[in-house]
């Protein structure tokens, strides 16, 4: 989490999105408890500062990385299961929940200052029953009292996530990093509350749940077989252009993070429309973004985000998600633009991914953390003297220095970030360069020495376990490299990775699982999981015509289809009727970060939907949408970008591009270079069993059909006129 959101105080009886709990809430008597508390007796002595003794409590089985950090604190940690909750019931014990993930940086801070304590360990131990989770492998949990934090908190709810909940799991307080001595007063009132007030407490737990399931009602239908038009997506793109910084990039203010499907809907928009607004609003984020601290100027990758509302100084840690993502979004950026610095990007993040983040067995890991040795940014940041003195060349070291806004004081804390400066042209012509391409180009030994003088240095922390719905963005991202720059090396490594995943990941009957680690997977998947693999099983079988990608695509579908979808909402929730029930269910529509489950899902069941000849399906997808339309149209795409791509798709019209032959896999590569949102592929050199080929194989030609709904304009036989139809369909 940033530093915007801490600490605050330890209760805010804030209700946000205009949730009201229709019973009296415990606030007052919570705030009136809490603040009159005799604050001295709460002081903690010093206590140990660790668990010298070797002992491991209940999370040294387990195998999430995170998890395994807190294995040897003195506070008696449990994961989530019915041990801890039976324990819980049966000593009617409160319950202690903190959510976090390995490359957090303020969880690390509050492990180090409250849970290695022996002084709070304490009184944790002898009042609670404390449970650690890792977000990114229970991203459920995390959504329930993440949701909890945004009804009851002001200010801004992040990780690490603590969260008092009775022993039902029923939360009755939320917060994110407390210093010590606030975290001491938060167990001490609560303890003193549960004593005191305990049918009160669980009252407002029961009004708390209550809120919480109401945002997950949807009457489903609603808006559905109304006609969509060309009007309402100017609108969209209208309100979203009015949250974008057109001199820094990104959104408004900071901290600011990439959210690469804001751009992605941008992109395909200006595709229809032509509105320069919406290219510009790209650009100069991709720009913005590319130069600044957000991105490893060495070595390629994006950090998760910047602190600042000039992309200047990064969050530093490095999330599997989040470039999987980047590298789509300037792929088709590339398409798009041909700018070169787009090409460059691609092609070093994907560097960085498989020298950091990719595992003998082909897939990819999760994350690299902020910090390196409990600092942040550490293996990252210089010194000018340290670079000046480890390139000799003097003219290409001042180059470098002044091309990356190096000082001597520093341009961050006393050190430097790299950052490009925004007169590359001009620092160009200085030392003799054509371009700033040029420059960079002359400068990459420079860089190369310097990184290999970084690898010497301590490292950050590696997160090496294997997510499913976070490794399925990056295959699509290698996917998206390949088309836009025809590296073979990407199409096998998408290829790689999928066929891993459906090997290991998944079972004969189309279950999955979400992690993967030390040879095991365990954890049932969720929504997201299915959604994002079935969209890179799409995505390969675009770039390879092997029709067993789409059939395990849809084999996804319909098993999420059997344990996820709801009929009331037409909607998918985000856990399967296998999993035991929460204290309140999730159906997720929101795009953050990443996609929301549904939304990914509602775009490639429309894309099955067109490649299967499935009018089922694709009227899935508008019933889908029906529930989403109006807050999409009233609020603009900010939340709902994805939703957005889905409304264009099912707006215009998309394409069939049947390409049968010897030669259909290189020619389906030649027309994807191009970026048409408005096409998908299918072929191959045998008809297959895809309806949409049947009759359509002519011996010893390789033959293109552009086709609309089935119906098919005149066949060519060169890619460049096949492209004239696609671009000019009338």
């Amino acid at each position: 989490m940033n530093r915007q959101t801490v600490p605050h105080m330890p209760f805010l009886c804030v209700f946000n999105h205009s949730v009201m709990l229709t019973r009296i809430s415990l606030c007052s008597l919570l705030l009136s408890l809490l603040c009159t508390c005799d604050r001295a007796t709460n002081s903690p002595a010093p206590g140990v500062s660790n668990d010298e003794t070797g002992h491991q409590n209940h999370l040294a089985g387990e195998k999430s990385p995170y998890l395994l950090q807190h294995a040897r604190n003195p506070v008696d940690w449990y994961p989530w299961g019915e041990e801890a909750l039976d324990k819980a019931d049966e000593e009617n014990k409160l319950l202690v929940i903190s959510v976090g993930y390995a490359a957090c940086h303020w969880c690390h801070v509050m492990e180090h200052e409250s849970f290695e304590d022996s002084t709070v360990a304490a009184v944790m131990n002898e009042s609670f029953i404390s449970i650690k989770v890792d977000r990114e492998e229970r991203p459920d949990i995390d959504d329930v009292y993440m949701s909890a934090c945004q009804l009851t908190n002001e200010r801004g709810c992040g990780w690490p996530l603590n969260v008092i909940a009775l022993p039902d799991g029923k939360p009755v307080w939320t917060g994110t990093y407390l210093a010590k001595e606030q975290w001491m007063d938060v167990l001490t009132q609560f303890r003193k509350l549960r004593g005191e007030n305990p049918a009160k407490m669980e009252q407002y737990a029961a009004d708390l749940t209550q809120a919480l399931q109401e945002r997950n009602r949807f009457a489903g239908g609603a808006g559905e077989g109304e006609a969509l038009t060309e009007e309402e997506v100017n609108t969209m793109a209208s309100l979203l252009l009015d949250d974008i910084d057109f001199d820094r990039g990104g959104t408004q203010g900071a901290p600011k993070f990439p959210t690469p499907t804001l751009y992605e809907f941008l992109l395909t928009e200006y595709f229809y429309s032509g509105n320069k607004r919406s290219l510009e609003a790209v650009t100069t984020t991709l720009d913005k973004m590319a130069g600044g601290g957000i991105y490893d100027q060495l070595a390629g990758g994006f950090a998760r985000y910047s602190t600042d509302a000039d992309w200047k100084v990064p969050h530093f840690e490095k999330m599997l998600y989040d470039n999987g993502q980047l590298i789509s979004l300037y792929a088709r950026a590339y398409q798009v633009t041909g700018y070169e610095r787009y090409a460059e990007v691609v092609r070093q993040s994907l560097e960085f991914v498989e020298s950091k983040l990719s595992s003998p067995e082909g897939i990819f890991y999760s994350s690299l953390d902020a910090d390196t040795e409990g600092e942040e940014g550490l293996t990252y940041v210089w010194q000018e003297e340290e670079i000046l003195q480890s390139i000799p060349e003097k003219d290409l070291a001042q180059a470098f220095v002044e091309y990356y806004s190096i000082t001597e004081g520093g341009n961050w804390e006393g050190k430097n970030i790299l950052l490009r400066a925004e007169n590359g042209d001009e620092i160009a012509r200085k030392y003799d360069f054509a371009t700033e391409a040029d420059l960079r180009k002359g400068l990459k030994p420079a860089s190369d020495k310097l990184l290999v003088l970084r690898e010497k240095r301590p490292q950050p922390g590696l997160d090496d376990k294997a997510l499913t719905a976070w490794n399925s963005l990056m295959i699509s991202g290698y996917a998206d490299a390949f088309r836009a720059l025809g590296t073979e090396e990407y199409r096998q490594r998408a290829v790689e990775a999928a066929a891993f995943l459906r090997n290991h990941s998944m079972e004969s009957d189309g279950r999955l699982y979400r992690n993967y680690k030390d040879g095991e997977a365990g954890i049932n998947a969720f929504l997201d999981d299915y959604a994002l693999f079935a969209q890179a099983c799409v995505d390969i079988y675009q770039i390879t015509f092997d029709e067993s990608w789409l059939k395990t695509a849809n084999q996804l579908i319909e098993y999420a289809e059997l344990h996820f979808y709801d009929n009331v909402s037409g909607l998918y929730n985000y856990t399967s009727d296998l999993d035991p029930a929460l204290v309140t269910g999730n159906v997720p529509v929101n795009d953050q970060a990443i996609p929301s489950g549904n939304s990914v899902m509602a775009r490639v069941v429309y894309q099955t939907g067109i490649l299967l000849a499935d009018d089922a399906k694709k009227q899935r997808a508008g019933t889908m949408l029906a529930n989403l339309r109006e807050p999409l149209i009233k609020n603009g795409p900010r939340f709902f970008a994805n939703w957005g791509r889905l409304y264009i798709d099912l707006l215009q019209p998309t394409y069939e591009v049947a390409i049968m032959g010897a030669d259909a896999g290189a020619v389906r590569d030649q027309m994807s270079r191009e970026f048409h949102p408005n096409a998908l592929f299918l072929g191959g050199d045998a008809e297959g069993s895809l309806e949409l080929l049947t009759n359509k194989l002519i011996p010893e030609q390789t033959t293109i059909y552009v086709c609309l709904d089935k119906v098919c304009q005149l066949p060519v036989t060169d890619a460049a006129k096949a492209l004239e139809q696609l671009n000019s369909p009338d």
